[in-house]
């Protein structure tokens, strides 16, 4: 077909598949047993996050395959890389923490450069687990080839005791143990069959947060990331995705003629509206980074703030995402925002058709109560926060979907790190009414913002999680519940106020104000700023002192290079 004949005079493969000059390159893929037809057809990256490090990343390879196939069928050339992928759940708890939010941007490196080196034309890429769905789109953006993104898909939920359970079961198990309430036999018994699948943990955590924004914001197929790992339906869908990165790049729809401003805005209204993790106000900001859009923790905030809160889902909630999928999906959830006037209907998407025009059969069930219609709010505004204050001035966020009070006053309990928190809420060394804080736990402090959701499930697993609050510069995991205040800014490597607080000082946080204070006058604060000096980190040589180097501040999303409005040129257009 006349359609199938490709003009690469546009298309970056050019510079190695066209031409006598190109000899050398083409002796390459005849070495790998390509044909001159699938050397002259535009080359489609397909990425992968694939890896035996965890479950929500095993099931990639499989998918890779399928979205392979895909392209073909479009008549495309399918090139298969994978990147790395630092699994949250294997490195929680510990200083293989510090490289998760790293992995992030070495994986929108990795993906850059591998699609620059060898000039592909356009990329669909699959990921799992929690850094490496935003890094993912993060490179789609920057790279600003026509591109596609597949969620590789939850985990199935286990069962113990006649209940679903998640490894944040496990986790908060981990303080039943401690504090005497769970035998070592039942503890044992439930690692045992929390994660019975492949997949990405079950509920509302950082990669199903993500993987929400990745339909609502318009790179993913609607509906694409719903069904379970484990599931034959997700075949379906990365063929789907092949085929449809190549209707893209026939159309030459780019990523940034999709992620605008106003996609972004419909991202942060669907974590608000489905009480998703609070690293979306790290994610969202640096996609929004790579395009060259100014869009801030503030930002995310304020949307979020005023977002009804509609999806009944874990930590907060009782369901997963099997759950979801079960009463139609991502699709449901959106249809429902925006029968309500809450999303931007017009914004376009990877199927050349707007939000709007995705959605616009989709009939929203009434015969379930995993999502409620926006009328039937579950609280009528969303269930992630931004808080400001003289202990917080560039803002910090928390979950508060689930929450029973959302004001808490305290005295702050401090430790410079996560390790000494831990040990004293595992020998029960805090009390109620006490305000933990974790500090130089920050991007360039930590260095790599770790999470805290070892600290955390073990105060709930306590009976304490009402009782007390926790604050960091660092992160919480997307499955952390209570009142716990994360991104705290400026972060105490840099001076901010996190790190002058002193054991006994006063705290007041008000979620329903979004205020965070401590009740110290301006005079004491800056006597004690006046004495603080910057601490060093164990980190001085390597990837993580890198990192540190060039990572900013939390509210802008921590990145790592100036971003899409210091461009000169764009790498497709080379």
């Amino acid at each position: 077909m006349a359609e199938d004949i490709w003009d690469k005079s546009r298309l970056p493969s050019r510079h190695v598949t066209v031409g006598p000059e190109r000899a050398p390159h083409r002796s390459y893929y005849y070495a790998m047993g390509m044909t001159e037809e699938e050397i002259a057809q535009p080359l489609v990256g397909v990425a992968t996050c694939w890896n035996e490090a965890a479950p929500c990343n095993i099931a990639l390879s499989r998918q890779a395959q399928s979205v392979k196939t895909g392209v073909k069928e479009g008549r495309g050339t399918p090139r298969e890389f994978t990147t790395i992928t630092v699994t949250d759940g294997i490195a929680m708890g510990h200083q293989g923490m510090k490289s998760s939010l790293a992995s992030r941007d070495a994986i929108a490196d990795t993906v850059e450069l591998t699609i620059r080196g060898h000039c592909y034309d356009a990329l669909v890429g699959l990921a799992g687990c929690d850094k490496s769905l935003p890094g993912m789109m993060m490179a789609m953006l920057r790279l600003n080839v026509p591109s596609v993104f597949m969620y590789g898909g939850s985990i199935l939920p286990g069962r113990f005791k006649d209940r679903d359970v998640t490894v944040v079961d496990v986790f908060e198990a981990v303080g039943q143990h401690a504090a005497g309430n769970m035998s070592d036999e039942d503890l044992h018994a439930l690692e045992c069959v929390a994660c019975p699948s492949a997949g990405a943990c079950g509920g509302q955590f950082t990669a199903n947060t993500m993987a929400t924004v990745s339909e609502a914001i318009g790179l993913a197929l609607p509906g694409s990331a719903g069904a379970p790992a484990p599931y034959e339906e997700r075949d379906r869908w990365a063929v789907e995705s092949g085929k449809a990165v190549m209707e893209l790049l026939r159309r030459n729809i780019r990523p940034r003629d999709i992620v605008t401003l106003k996609a972004l805005e419909n991202a942060a209204v669907v974590v608000g509206a489905t009480g998703g993790s609070t690293n979306a106000g790290l994610h969202l900001p640096a996609i929004a980074h790579e395009a060259g859009i100014r869009f801030t923790l503030d930002d995310v905030a304020a949307i979020m703030r005023r977002t009804p809160y509609i999806a009944d889902l874990k930590p907060g909630g009782k369901y997963v995402a099997l759950d979801v999928h079960r009463v139609g999906g991502i699709p449901v959830i959106i249809k429902a925002l925006l029968d309500a006037g809450l999303l931007h209907g017009d914004c376009l998407t990877v199927t050349g058709r707007t939000l709007a025009e995705n959605h616009a059969d989709v009939v929203f069930p009434t015969d379930q109560d995993v999502i409620h219609p926006v009328s039937r709010a579950i609280t009528p505004t969303g269930g992630v926060v931004g808080l400001k204050g003289n202990l917080a001035p560039e803002g910090a966020i928390v979950k508060v979907a689930g929450m029973k009070s959302q004001r808490f006053e305290g005295v702050a309990l401090c430790f410079d790190c996560e390790e000494d928190a831990f040990k004293a809420v595992d020998q029960r060394a805090y009390k109620a009414g006490d305000v933990i804080v974790i500090r130089y736990e920050g991007p360039k402090g930590g260095p790599g913002m770790r999470e805290m959701l070892s600290t955390t499930a073990a105060i709930y697993g306590q009976g304490m999680g009402e009782a007390v609050a926790l604050i960091t510069d660092g992160r919480f995991s997307g499955a952390t519940r209570g009142f716990c205040v994360g991104h705290v800014g400026p972060e105490a490597a840099v001076g901010g106020p996190i790190a002058l607080l002193r054991d006994g000082d006063p705290i007041v946080i008000d979620a329903e104000k979004g205020s965070i204070d401590v009740l110290i006058s301006e005079d004491e604060m800056a006597r004690r700023k006046a004495a603080w000096t910057p601490r060093g980190t164990d980190y001085n040589s390597g990837a993580l002192w890198k990192y540190a180097q060039m990572v900013g501040p939390a509210h802008l999303g921590a990145v790592t290079h100036p971003g899409g409005a210091a461009e000169t040129h764009s790498y497709p257009d080379l």
